[in-house]
């Protein structure tokens, strides 16, 4: 019931999303406010996110190098740093950017922002946790909204993805966390993980609005 429900409301949803993304949106929680720029992923309009930053309760922050891989509005990077973690946070797109130096600045947080197409200009091994909600939808992505949602046909995000991890030294590998909807074609990235020699544990499982949200950590074998 639930994946029809989703079809039938896709089509109508996606395009008010595509609308809205088109503006400047204002979104505040956890003590925040965080100004959305145009083509940035709103943190509040969906799920992931917020099972992220609950599984945060779980996780010892206060002085750990923390990076949000891909980080979009960065809000789980900046209550990261609430919590007393060294963050920093990176994007591909220019806009997530921009809003991430902004919205630091706006919120007096200490916020290492760097612009990066995942590894290419930071390494693995420079911090202590990895945190990253990645895209999953087999689509290839048209434009910088869509790199938010699309991985690619072929899972060309996650191909890339394990493959720049599998080059950091077992002794320097950071600990790693995923989280994945149950709309995800799991099947599929974990075997492109274990094809990289990484296994997929599950550490962490939430429901909200009756989708199931997955963490696992990101385990070398």
């Amino acid at each position: 019931m639930r994946q029809l429900v989703k079809r039938i409301a896709y089509p109508f949803l996606s395009f008010w999303y595509k609308q809205s993304a088109k503006r400047t949106r204002i979104y505040r929680e956890f003590g925040l406010t965080l100004h959305i720029l145009p083509s940035v992923f709103h943190p509040g309009l969906f799920l992931s996110t917020h099972v992220f930053i609950d599984f945060l309760d779980q996780v010892q922050l206060q002085g750990r190098r923390v990076l949000e891989l891909g980080a979009g509005s960065g809000l789980i990077a900046f209550v990261a740093a609430q919590k007393g973690a060294i963050t920093t946070a990176t994007d591909i797109n220019p806009q997530a950017i921009k809003g991430l130096e902004e919205n630091a600045k706006r919120n007096q947080i200490n916020l290492n922002v760097i612009s990066s197409d995942l590894f290419e200009k930071v390494s693995p091994m420079n911090f202590d946790l990895i945190f990253i909600n990645p895209p999953y939808y087999a689509k290839n992505p048209e434009n910088d909204l869509e790199k938010a949602f699309y991985c690619g046909e072929d899972f060309n995000y996650f191909k890339r993805l394990f493959e720049q991890l599998n080059t950091c030294p077992t002794d320097q590998f950071p600990d790693c966390y995923m989280i994945l909807s149950e709309d995800c074609d799991f099947e599929r990235i974990s075997i492109i993980a274990r094809n990289h020699r990484f296994l997929l544990t599950e550490r962490y499982k939430k429901s909200k609005l009756a989708e199931l949200s997955t963490i696992y950590f990101l385990e070398r074998i």
